[in-house]
């Protein structure tokens, strides 16, 4: 078939595809004959279904089935449960997936090849175990004390810190607010704060960096417990609140108390519980966000359920108006989030080492010629190319 042939394409496959791009308006725009193609009027040609296959992230083989395809996602998503009707999956949130699935399956076959043996930490708790116990595992396997976190200036760094003892036992740690590198695809934090990929050589953890830095201490704390249990999910954490699962519920408490044992947040309420800002006094002393011990304080019945919502709105909202763009800054520094540092410096080595051609390195992180070379050499691995 030539590239000026037309081509049939059915009416309802060509609506859900406007619709799960969310971008109808501006696609419209681009291709002025999209009416006649919704009425039957004309057909486009392969070239143009290429170009608007492209434009509304669709993949080009769906425009030839006589009916939209049912998509899932390759995990199981876990929703808090509220108001709102459930929506089809975005096209954001399955590139996503898929994406940082063909990483987790070249690193597993990376490591097995250079002869790593199978990380035991990964699915090493059961859903029965004490949570207690459990984020003490977690604790120890990552080499962190029990109020590791306060050792730190601020919680900001408290985070670096979790992340990058995370990749120093073999997890891979992504944080991104887009889809690879394309600033034109943002991840919706409403839609999903994270997932996990779980395998025994290569677990993967994915942050929605489009999420406020505040709750991003939860996220990875929640994903932890997910390494542990050997469990892959996808999960919107809504409100910091897990959904009417079991799996969910028990990951949410082995979160909060990997990072604020309950021990140790009766000794501090005590003091504080009187103050004005309690709960900046406890993200002072635990070195987590005011949002982290808020919902601590609410697992462990100091306040109501309502009372953390109010003030999570507000701390939302306070957050919006000081926080700066996450993604900003320099280029090369963001994609030791956006590729993950471990995963990108395996993948170099593999370049290095004639085990990965250049080609599939570049499809591989998302980063092609020159800005792969400058990369590999902020990684420490100078003149590839």
């Amino acid at each position: 078939m030539t590239k000026t042939a037309k081509v049939a394409i059915s009416t309802s496959v060509l609506l859900w595809a406007l619709e799960r791009s969310g971008r109808a308006s501006v696609v419209k725009r681009k291709f002025p004959k999209l009416s006649q193609w919704l009425r039957g009027e004309s057909m486009p040609t392969l070239k143009q279904l290429e170009d608007l296959a492209k434009a509304t992230y669709t993949p080009l083989g769906y425009f030839f089935l006589p009916e939209p395809p049912v998509e899932q996602l390759p995990v199981p998503y876990f929703r808090t449960i509220n108001n709102q009707p459930m929506r089809p999956f975005s096209p954001e949130l399955i590139d996503t997936v898929q994406m940082m699935k063909l990483r987790q399956y070249w690193m597993r076959d990376y490591l097995i090849e250079e002869g790593q043996e199978p990380l035991s930490f990964v699915n090493s708790a059961k859903l029965e175990d004490d949570p207690r116990q459990v984020a003490r595992n977690i604790r120890n396997t990552l080499g962190l004390e029990e109020e590791w976190a306060a050792s730190q200036r601020n919680w900001t760094e408290a985070l670096r810190k979790l992340q990058i003892k995370m990749e120093d036992i073999g997890i891979i740690v992504v944080v991104n607010s887009i889809v690879g590198n394309n600033t034109r695809r943002k991840l919706n934090p409403t839609e999903f704060r994270g997932f996990v990929l779980i395998d025994e050589y290569a677990p993967l953890v994915f942050v929605n960096g489009a999420d406020g830095k505040a709750a991003q201490m939860f996220t990875l704390a929640h994903e932890l417990a997910h390494v542990w249990f050997g469990i892959s999910a996808a999960f919107d954490l809504r409100d910091l609140q897990p959904a009417d699962d079991e799996t969910e519920k028990i990951c949410n408490i082995v979160a909060a108390e990997f990072l604020v044992p309950e021990h140790k947040f009766h000794e501090v309420w005590i003091h504080v519980s009187d103050e004005s800002e309690p709960f900046q006094l406890l993200a002072r002393h635990f070195k987590v966000s005011e949002l982290v011990v808020a919902r601590r304080a609410l697992d462990l019945g100091y306040i109501t359920k309502e009372e953390f919502i109010e003030f999570y709105k507000d701390y939302q909202a306070k957050e919006r108006l000081v926080t700066q763009d996450s993604e900003g800054g320099n280029f090369y520094a963001i994609q030791n989030m956006r590729v993950g540092r471990r995963f990108a410096k395996a993948v170099v080595c593999a370049v290095r080492e004639g085990k990965l051609l250049y080609n599939d390195a570049y499809r591989l992180t998302g980063l092609y010629g020159k800005a792969f070379e400058r990369y590999a050499e902020i990684l420490g691995f100078g003149g590839l190319l």
